[in-house]
């Protein structure tokens, strides 16, 4: 059976002003994406699949789907509309996906055992791979999920407000996860959440946040479609930018009782691009895992 990893890189990023999926980030023009396959291969993740619009086939095979196809089996599924229940309209003039919740959703044809979900744009660290290939590998019922939780000031960017999905932990179980938008780190180190303005609700740095590194058994494939069908019976017909978002998800789920969600310990450290500022030190962050020997010269 395989342990498959699956990559959401079907976003806009509007934010970062351009494709920054492709956009070359590692000393030999390595993209983020790869990095994560590579620590994936690692820990003994047997397919990758590729959540993409469309329109970026070509361009990922070019840039490196070919190649890791050599070293692990690739497949792409696309999120676009056409994967939306027949009895759904789609209001008029709406270009934006669904969320993540529907990125996951549109891969469900290519994965058929325990999965990991992933962003393509932001890099997770060599042990977060290794944690979760273990609680996958364990086995265990559909309703069992994990997660890997990361520091929110590691996460935070020095040029924008980010959103976080700051986690609630008991027990090493996530208790719940509170979606914050317009998190904003200022000069002075404090973070706060300025969503209701500034100088806002003041965070905890140490808080433990998602950034969608989740771990799921095949049956949720069941429990997400049910959640998404919900999700677009309420959504308001003139609505341009709904999005059903995964954490947002999990935690309606454990409010439920629905799901148990165990939060893996690792020394692993997230960082990744929002913006176009977020690039040189990311860049930099790079090249030293490659002068340290983490990865080789060239992935």
């Amino acid at each position: 059976m395989d342990t498959a990893l699956i990559v959401m890189a079907a976003g806009m990023a509007s934010r970062y002003g351009g494709n920054k999926q492709i956009a070359g980030m590692g000393p030999n023009g390595e993209i983020l994406l790869e990095y994560s396959v590579c620590d994936a291969i690692r820990a003994g993740f047997t397919k990758v699949v590729f959540i993409i619009r469309p329109e970026m086939l070509d361009d990922m095979k070019r840039i490196c789907g070919d190649r890791l196809s050599r070293k692990i089996r690739v497949e792409y599924a696309f999120q676009d509309y056409s994967s939306l229940p027949g009895w759904y309209a789609v209001p008029e003039g709406r270009v934006k996906p669904y969320g993540t919740v529907h990125a996951v959703l549109c891969a469900r044809d290519h994965v058929d055992g325990p999965f990991a979900v992933i962003n393509a744009d932001d890099y997770y660290g060599v042990d977060s791979f290794a944690a979760m290939r273990g609680f996958l590998a364990a086995g265990g019922e559909a309703t069992r999920a994990a997660m890997v939780g990361y520091r929110l000031k590691n996460t935070v960017s020095a040029h924008g407000a980010v959103t976080r999905g700051v986690c609630r932990v008991e027990g090493g179980r996530l208790t719940g996860v509170n979606e914050v938008s317009n998190i904003r780190l200022f000069p002075d180190g404090r973070i706060a959440d300025t969503s209701a303005g500034e100088p806002g609700r003041e965070l905890d740095p140490e808080a433990l946040v998602s950034m969608n590194f989740w771990g799921f058994r095949p049956g949720m494939f069941d429990v997400m479609d049910r959640y998404f069908q919900a999700f677009l019976r309420q959504a308001h017909a003139d609505e341009m930018k709904a999005e059903c978002l995964l954490p947002v998800m999990v935690g309606a789920l454990l409010e439920r009782g629905e799901l148990s969600v165990d939060v893996l310990n690792t020394d692993a450290v997230w960082f990744g691009v929002t913006y176009q500022e977020d690039r040189p030190r990311v860049q930099q962050a790079l090249k030293a895992l490659h002068d340290a020997g983490v990865y080789p010269e060239k992935l």
